[in-house]
């Protein structure tokens, strides 16, 4: 069959229309294939390093209140867990058995005063008459001696007069120091006894406030490292500000210092003790919470720092997502340090002025091409 020449150029018209809209479709295909990413260059910079630890509050004194005299616990004269004043009367022992005993005392007091008092009376008679050679050497040396055993036993009532009125007081068991008190251990009626394992109650003085923890001697040496080696530039070791986090994840209003540092390493668990004091006015805190301890410690200088959004997990290693210079993606193994606001410290693997993924990771595999689309500057 033969064709008309209007008719072959309809169909070559025809057949040629796919192949023309293929290729006009195909460079809007191949630049929707191209995926955008959100890429951030890394620049060295200085950030705050802070160091988290676990601590517990603890009273800035914890007295355990013990009787000092044994007895019959005959009342409590406080309210359980309220704060009460240094000197306050928080229990009372039966205190007849001691008036008893202050009584004999002053008793053995008076005999021993009488006897005193006629020792003197007798040197004093025997004197004018040793003097004028009336009496013998050895009646005088007895006079003299007589009025000084009297002395020494006057001495010693006294001193019994004195401990009797003594256990009488500590019938009253006062308030050492101010502070909130806990519960009462020991109930009315109750015989005391002085050796008791239990204290009758405790009491915690609350302002200022101790908070205890402890730092591992691999970051203590870490640390020293730092600043020797200028990595870290930090005031007096002494004046660190601390900051604690609570259990709701709010940070406590006030700042604390540190105050101790103890001298050596406990051979059990490799640690350092350590106490920082707080100021506690309204006294929120309470002694045995479990808290945050935020140790700021100075500054690092020239670190690499990328969002934490950027680092991608890969089983037990970190990843960082980078676009090469021809924008293929290449996945980086890095070490990570701390995280600061946001941000997470890189301690190896990435270098400054290259360009990291922080958005779009999903569609960035390794070895495809991608538009990256430069981020905002970040603070460090």
């Amino acid at each position: 069959m033969r064709y008309s020449p209007r008719q072959l150029l309809s169909l070559a018209l025809l057949l040629s229309s796919p192949v023309w809209l293929a290729a006009c479709g195909s460079p809007q295909q191949q630049a929707a294939a191209v995926p955008q990413v959100t890429v951030e260059t890394a620049a060295p910079g200085d950030v705050p390093m802070t160091m988290e630890l676990v601590g517990e509050t603890a009273g800035y004194r914890d007295i355990e209140v013990r009787a000092r005299v044994g007895g019959i616990l005959l009342k409590r004269t406080y309210v359980e867990g309220q704060p009460v004043k240094q000197g306050q009367t928080l229990f009372q022992i039966d205190p007849a058995p001691y008036q008893a005993q202050l009584g004999q005392a002053k008793g053995a007091q008076a005999v021993q005063l009488a006897a005193l008092q006629k020792a003197e009376a007798d040197l004093a008679r025997i004197r004018p008459l040793y003097q004028e050679q009336a009496v013998s050497k050895m009646d005088y040396d007895n006079a003299v001696a007589a009025l000084n055993s009297a002395k020494a036993a006057k001495q010693s009532a006294d001193a019994k007069v004195k401990e009797a009125q003594l256990n009488l007081d500590y019938t009253r068991v006062a308030a050492p120091i101010p502070g909130l008190t806990s519960k009462q251990v020991q109930s009315e009626g109750s015989l005391i006894r002085v050796d008791a394992a239990e204290p009758l109650t405790t009491i915690s003085q609350l302002n200022p406030i101790y908070v205890n923890f402890s730092i591992s001697e691999q970051d203590s040496l870490n640390y020293e490292h730092s600043l020797s080696t200028g990595k870290v530039s930090a005031d007096d070791g002494t004046l660190h500000p601390v900051r604690i986090r609570l259990a709701d994840g709010r940070v406590y209003a006030q700042s604390g210092k540190l105050d101790f540092r103890d001298n050596r390493v406990d051979p059990k668990t490799g640690t350092i003790s350590a106490r920082a004091q707080f100021p506690n006015e309204d006294e929120r805190l309470l002694p045995g919470q479990f808290v945050r301890v935020l140790l700021d410690l100075g500054v690092r200088k020239n670190v690499l720092t990328v969002p934490e959004q950027a680092v991608v997990q890969a089983q037990a290693d970190n990843q960082l997502m980078v676009v090469g210079a021809d924008n293929k993606v290449q996945a980086r193994m890095v070490k990570l340090g701390a995280h600061v606001g946001g941000r997470v410290v890189i301690e190896s693997g990435l270098k400054a002025g290259e360009r990291v993924i922080v958005d779009g990771l999903m569609q960035a595999r390794p070895g495809t091409v991608v538009k990256p689309v430069t981020a905002a500057p970040a603070k460090a």
